[in-house]
This record gives structure tokens, C-alpha cells and sequence, in this order.
């Protein structure tokens, strides 16, 4: 085998569409040249050769794959285009177990680059976008009270260990449970006074599924029943203290940063939403737009306004941070006054935290001498 430039011959067995644009490979026993992303059979790498770029290529006698369709200056790589076409491609296979490399392979580019490009501009890999699609029908079967076996293999899911395996951590409880209102899911709460009035914390034995603020006990306890109206709801104040007290503590600027386990429910993009709220440093606020940018979406702030007011788990993930470009306030499920006490607190204490950093990291200048 003679020497090739190793780094370019590295790409093209790699499939690196972000390579494509800086050289083409042309094959002698073909007489083809093709981009580094190309998806066809990779040739014995004695029969190529590399040229700068298709005018080079075809000076030699070579002409362009009909297939990568090198001289095609559009980058089919770029995030704009490659979301929409791995998306529907999902959506359109979502009857079968596709695996990153059958994607990569038929959309023509490396496993790695395919996956990186794709959860950079979602906040999700290909494959938990495919568990939030099968996960979203699975709901929507089961609302209609289909049965679970049914309906685990019309939502894509091969086998019931896997459906029980995949889903629970999202359902917060088994398919059938969920199906059935909550039935024999056991739900235990809390309500107890705060810096921000009363606050009512509910947890499934995998983590907090529900904060309320502000409402009545009897109205946050009605809340509760009509999501999971054939569950098990317990009082557990005791069971529930030290989170509570943290949570307090949050609230009057005591414990800036809070991080309670979580079991809440979700489509892909609201927890890349999510995400990104729990992202804002506390102290601070954020634009619907810019969270929408932040996200790579920046055209999707109503969306986003949409995720915020959907958060099942008000404070732990923290959408009083967002407000309007303007500086007003937005929307708050519980009230303007609400948010607009913690965003306060959450300023005042931060400012105070700051001012005690720097008088701490202050040094004393010696007196000068007379």
C-alpha cells in the first residue's frame, strides 16, 4: 500500500461530512470522486487519490458521484438541514430499532458527527429523541385505555422489559399504573409555610413530580388527584422534611443552589427547555428569546414560553428566571407578586454574596511613610 495522506483517509472512513468542502477522493478503479461523507462502499485505499476539489478532479479524468454529489456546494451537514431530515427520518421508522450507525450510514455521514451536530442544535441525541417520540405515543395509548401489551408494540417498543425498563423513569411509575390514573403508584406530599407563603412538594419514590405555590391546601391537593387520580397520595411531612427545608431555605436566599432529585414527565424539546433554565445562575434572568437561542432555536420563544408555563416542578426548575425582552415581568403560574418576590431575593442575595467575596479577597494597602 502506498503512503496516503492519513489524515484525509482517516476522514473518509469516518464518513466526516465536517470535512466535506476541504478535499475530494477520487478512485482509480472507478474513475469517480465523491466527498469525505460519501456514503458508498469505501474503496481499497491503494486505488485513491486526493485532490483539493472537484475543478482539480476533473482535470485528471474523474467524474463527479452521482450520489454525495460532490459539486453540490449546499452543505447537507449543516445543523438547519440535518434536524429536519434526521427527525423525519425517525418519524418515518419509528416502527424500527434504528441504531446511530443505520442512521449515519443512510443519511450519509459519521456516526460522530451525525450525533454531535444533532444534540448540539436539540439538547438530545438521535436516540433519546426517538425514546421521546415512542414515549409520546406510548401516553397517548394508554390515556385511551388501550391495553398495555398492545400498546407497547404499536408505540415501537420490542419487547415489555424494554417498555418497563425505558419508560418508568420517565412515567414516574409502570406503563400500567400510568394507564390507569396512577393506580398503585404511591405519592407522597407535603405542604408547609415558606418565605413565599405556602408551598405543597410531592414526590413519587424516584424524586419530586410536583411544587405548588400559594393555593389553598384543599385546591393543592385537589391539583394532585385530578393528575394522578387513581394513586395512592400520602401526607408525609416527617418523610418529606429535609427537602422542605431546603427548599425554605432556597427560598430565603439561604441555599442559592438546590438540587433535588426530579421525576417529571416531558416532550424532548420541554426538557431542553428545562434544561436550560436550571443553566440560569441564580441571581439572574434570561429573555424567552434568548433561552430560545440558547437551545438553538431561536425563532421558537412563544415555544419556550410554552415549556415554561408547563414546568410541573415550579423553583427546582427555575422558569421565574425568564422574562420578557423588555424587562417585564412575562407569566408566572403563580401570580406576578410571586415571581417577582423571588426574583428580589434571589438579586439581593446574590448582590450581598458578591460584596462579601470582595471584601474577603480584599488586601489592605500598607500606609505610606512620611
Amino acid at each position: 500500500m502506498r503512503s496516503i495522506d492519513d489524515r484525509r483517509w482517516k476522514a473518509v472512513l469516518a464518513r466526516d461530512a465536517s470535512r466535506d468542502g476541504t478535499f475530494v477522493t477520487a478512485v482509480l478503479t472507478t474513475g469517480i470522486y465523491c466527498r469525505p461523507s460519501c456514503p458508498a462502499r469505501h474503496p481499497r485505499p491503494e486505488n485513491v487519490r486526493f485532490y483539493p476539489g472537484p475543478d482539480e478532479a476533473e482535470r485528471a479524468g474523474f467524474r463527479a458521484c452521482r450520489r454525495c454529489r460532490p459539486r453540490d456546494e449546499r452543505r447537507p451537514d449543516t445543523a438547519a438541514t440535518l434536524v429536519p431530515r434526521v427527525t423525519r427520518y425517525l418519524e418515518e421508522n419509528r416502527d424500527e430499532r434504528v441504531t446511530l450507525a443505520d442512521l449515519a450510514r443512510d443519511l450519509g455521514m459519521s456516526p460522530h458527527h451525525l450525533q454531535r451536530t444533532f444534540k448540539r442544535a436539540t439538547g438530545v441525541s438521535p436516540r433519546q429523541y426517538a425514546e421521546a417520540l415512542r414515549l409520546g405515543r406510548l401516553k397517548q395509548r394508554l390515556q385511551r385505555k388501550e391495553p398495555v401489551t398492545m400498546a407497547l408494540y404499536e408505540a415501537g417498543y420490542g419487547s415489555s422489559s424494554r417498555l418497563y425498563e425505558r419508560s418508568s423513569s420517565r412515567l414516574g411509575m409502570t406503563p400500567g399504573a400510568y394507564r390507569a390514573g396512577g393506580r398503585g403508584a404511591v405519592i407522597r406530599y407535603a405542604i408547609a409555610r415558606t418565605p413565599i407563603g405556602r408551598v405543597m412538594v410531592a414526590a413519587t419514590d424516584r424524586g419530586v413530580c410536583s411544587v405548588r405555590i400559594g393555593e389553598p391546601a384543599g385546591a393543592m391537593e385537589r391539583a394532585l388527584r385530578r393528575e394522578f387520580p387513581e394513586a395512592t397520595l400520602r401526607r408525609d411531612r416527617a418523610g418529606l422534611a429535609s427537602w422542605i427545608e431546603r427548599l425554605a431555605r432556597h427560598l430565603g436566599g439561604r441555599e442559592p443552589r438546590i438540587d433535588l432529585p426530579l421525576d417529571v414527565r416531558g416532550t424532548a424539546f420541554q426538557w431542553k427547555v428545562w434544561e436550560a433554565l436550571r443553566a440560569i445562575p441564580y441571581g439572574e434572568t434570561k429573555s424567552y428569546r434568548e433561552v430560545a437561542r440558547s437551545i438553538g432555536k431561536p425563532r421558537a420563544a412563544r415555544a419556550v414560553g410554552r415549556a415554561c408555563a408547563t414546568n410541573p416542578v415550579a423553583i427546582l426548575i427555575p422558569c421565574h428566571r425568564v422574562v420578557r425582552e423588555d424587562g417585564g415581568l412575562g407569566g408566572f403560574a403563580y401570580g406576578l407578586p410571586v415571581k417577582e418576590r423571588i426574583l428580589e431575593t434571589e438579586r439581593r442575595e446574590s448582590g450581598s454574596r458578591a460584596r462579601r467575596r470582595r471584601q474577603a479577597g480584599a488586601v489592605r494597602m500598607p500606609r505610606p511613610i512620611a
